[in-house]
């Protein structure tokens, strides 16, 4: 088994269900007492959210590519980004490392592309939402992506960083993000993208009819088969 670099910590709340979702899956292929060889690398979260407020990237690039050196060197076999926003730095992390990175847009475009979609929905922050970083990654793979208008995306990204990223699930907001998810549909979507590794704590695919695509279970699932030599 390989062994997977982590670099969380943005939020720990998330990163917390990527440990839990490896473990499970090699339990779940391996059996026994097996669990998921990991290193990981937890930034602290405040220092990331100010520079991602200033538009520094590049210096928040520099934070995270200096950790995934550190798993690098601590003896990871490939690594893994814990967060879609900041894989808006991924290609400073790449240059830094010559350890496979496994990027999470690419990840959720193939289950997509399994799946028949070419048309999604996509929840995130402003950042995710807004950016070409993420939406033409998908695009590049031949899925149009929509996204909620402007009041829409001030709620989600405000819920996200003031509620889920401090572990507050709130009724409202669950309301109001599904809301959002149908609107999505309304507009054509034929799924959407949990597209922040933390909304996946306020809505599950249970809570609507509408094809529901959590990053972060997609992009954890990756990261096990990589490791098991299956990807």
């Amino acid at each position: 088994m390989k062994t997977i670099g982590l670099i969380g910590g943005m939020s720990w709340e998330s990163t917390q269900i990527y440990y839990r979702l490896m473990n499970q899956k090699v339990r779940d292929e391996l059996g026994g007492l097996h669990s998921a060889k990991l290193i990981l690398y937890s930034v602290d979260f405040a220092e990331i959210e100010a520079l991602q407020q200033r538009g520094a990237w590049q210096a928040a690039g520099e934070i995270l590519a200096t950790a995934a050196c550190a798993v690098e060197s601590a003896g990871a076999d490939v690594v893994v980004l814990c967060t879609n926003t900041m894989h808006k730095v991924a290609p400073q992390i790449e240059q830094a490392i010559s350890t496979p990175f496994l990027h999470i847009a690419d990840a959720t475009a193939n289950v997509l592309k399994k799946g028949g979609v070419t048309r999604v929905g996509l929840l995130g922050t402003a950042f995710t939402m807004e950016q070409a970083f993420y939406r033409s990654r998908l695009e590049e793979q031949g899925i149009e992506v929509v996204i909620p208008d402007d009041r829409q995306r001030a709620r989600i990204h405000t819920v996200i960083f003031n509620e889920l990223c401090r572990g507050e699930i709130k009724a409202a907001s669950k309301a109001a993000y599904l809301e959002v998810v149908a609107s999505l549909a309304a507009r054509g979507a034929q799924g959407v993208i949990l597209g922040c590794t933390e909304i996946g704590l306020l809505i599950q695919s249970t809570d609507t009819d509408v094809r529901l695509f959590d990053t972060t279970a997609i992009h954890a699932e990756q990261a096990v088969q990589y490791a098991l030599g299956r990807f």
